[in-house]
């Protein structure tokens, strides 16, 4: 008879600093693993006890000593089941990123993470050190050998190579990976090359949910020693995972898998859209969202993610109707509420807007209209807004995109005004993609069809549309990926194709605009270079390359 283990994968939500929480849950979940699955072994994902990213908390020895006890609390509840649990290791003035393997009561052994990533929306080389004794991490479990790594220690080959060679017949690999368009395939490709390299089976556990600016999608996956890849589990979704691990075959059998259905582009995006809205409400202790809900498209796709996320009964829409306002606009805003069944309140602007022009006429005496009026406009939105939100509770939600982001195609104080952009990290394109997509599934459409088909238009002065200041969208989006996710120059975007006049209009506006999105509010990343903590550009810089 064939050998094998039985792993349990805790593939859950451990929130960034709420270490009496995280550890209490881990302790519930093990004795979950042993006691209904009959697991010989359990995982939790990468600094499950601190949770990810823990940030600057790791300079505080007191949150560091709170971390040591937990690890202490969790294993001498560890009996009859082996956990290995991911915290931050305090050792005199160094931090080591670790996993520890507690077993009947004590600390095992711990193995401390090697290499450190420190790049896109890591910054593990300001907190952690590496050891440069640390060893190979290789436990006996039921007469097989067992090794650990963490995380981007799998993207190298040396660590992984030393554990197989020290011994390890089965590798377990904790990981916090956030998500982002892509990536799932980059994994899966990653494991089929270390799986047949190595000869061993690799059990790829990934952190859930949404922590500021980055949301985790779990998508757990296995690879046999072959390099075969398993279907990944759910993302997004918690769940204790369950395999049987044949040691002779080196392969894995799920027993409690749950596929994910759709691995498509748009249902991943949407759900880390939503999974982002609705940790970081629970998390900061928000829940209901407001939104301003203007008849376009962002708006619109804002409010249906947020119902997808919150439920109907916790989001308000509220109509902010300007003297240019196509009758259309406040049709289309009535039209979704109904059919989302959302409650939406109408506040017009006009009397706030005149307020404000009132009280500037002496110093805007004889100057032109431009876009100052424009903005002001925008801005008594803001303040209604939040004002709304003060007196009555609950997060604003932002609902520009990251085209505008980009170009400085926002009011500052005004349509920029919120807790949290669902759609910071979207291009215009793919907001309208993800409207289309959105409304294909789940029965009748949430996004009234009118909404996606009209020019979008930010109603601040008569007939205005967003391509009187901007070029065409798709023009516009394709420059922009190429200069902010791609990187690349102004002289190899030319040579794509895009004219050299618009080119060098689209740099500049994303130059001139840094200083908005240092204040922008966070929203959830799902590219690969995202605003914020992802992309950190200087406000004063003199490159125009």
């Amino acid at each position: 008879m064939s050998q094998s283990l039985r792993i349990a994968l805790a593939q859950f939500d451990f929130p960034v600093g709420d270490v009496a929480g995280n550890t209490g849950r881990i302790v519930q979940l093990l004795q979950e693993a042993r006691d209904e699955y009959g697991a010989d072994v359990v995982v939790f994902p990468e600094l499950a006890i601190s949770g990810y990213p823990p940030e600057d908390l790791l300079l505080r020895p007191a949150f560091l000593r709170d971390c040591e006890l937990a690890i202490a609390r969790i294993a001498a509840e560890t009996t009859g089941i082996v956990a290995v649990v991911g915290w931050p290791q305090s050792a005199g003035a160094v931090v080591y990123n670790a996993a520890s393997v507690l077993r009947e009561g004590k600390v095992e052994t711990t193995y401390r993470k090697r290499e450190l990533p420190n790049y896109a929306v890591f910054d593990e080389r300001r907190y952690f050190d590496v050891d440069p004794d640390g060893d190979n991490c290789v436990f006996e479990l039921n007469g097989v050998q067992v090794g650990v790594v963490i995380c981007e220690d799998l993207w190298y080959p040396e660590p992984l190579a030393g554990t197989v060679a020290a011994g390890a017949e089965l590798v377990l690999v904790p990981n916090a990976s956030p998500y982002e368009r892509g990536k799932h395939a980059q994994r899966d490709a990653l494991l089929a090359e270390r799986g047949a390299a190595s000869g061993v089976g690799l059990a790829y556990l990934n952190m859930v949910g949404g922590q500021d600016a980055v949301v985790f999608d779990g998508a757990s996956v296995v690879a046999d020693g072959d390099g075969s890849v398993h279907p990944a589990a759910v993302a997004f979704s918690e769940e204790m995972l369950v395999v049987e691990y044949n040691v002779e075959a080196r392969s894995f059998m799920p027993l409690r898998w749950i596929d994910d259905g759709d691995e498509s582009m748009d249902a991943l995006a949407w759900r880390a859209v939503t999974r982002g809205i609705q940790d970081y409400c629970r998390k900061n202790r928000f829940e209901k969202v407001w939104l301003g809900l203007s008849g376009g498209i962002d708006s619109a796709l804002v409010l249906a993610m947020a119902v997808d996320a919150l439920g109907a009964d916790n989001v308000t829409a509220v109509s902010l109707p300007s003297r240019y306002t196509a009758d259309l606009s406040n049709d289309l805003a009535v039209e979704q509420c109904k059919a989302l069944g959302v409650k939406l309140e109408t506040v017009p602007i006009e009397p706030a807007f005149q307020g404000l022009m009132q009280s500037l006429s002496a110093m805007f005496e004889g100057q032109e209209a431009d876009v100052t009026e424009e903005n002001l406009q925008s801005r008594s939105r803001g303040v209604i807004l939040m004002a709304l939100s003060n007196k009555f509770g609950g997060l604003l939600l932002t609902t520009g995109n990251k085209s505008e982001y980009a170009v400085g195609y926002a009011t500052i104080y005004g349509d920029m005004c919120g807790g949290y952009a669902p759609l910071k990290d979207l291009y215009k394109t793919e907001v309208y993609g993800l409207s289309k997509w959105r409304n294909t599934v789940g029965g009748a459409p949430v996004i009234p069809p009118a909404v996606i088909s009209r020019p979008p238009s930010a109603e601040l002065r008569e007939n205005q549309t967003d391509q009187d200041s901007l070029p065409a969208y798709d023009v516009l989006d394709g420059i922009l990926y190429r200069y902010i996710d791609q990187e690349q120059s102004r002289e190899d975007i030319i040579a794509a194709g895009y004219a050299p006049e618009v080119v060098d209009r689209v740099l500049k506006l994303v130059r001139i605009s840094e200083w908005k999105r240092h204040q922008a509010a966070p929203g959830p990343k799902v590219s690969r270079r995202a605003f914020g903590r992802e992309r950190r550009y200087p406000i004063t810089n003199g490159y125009m390359g």
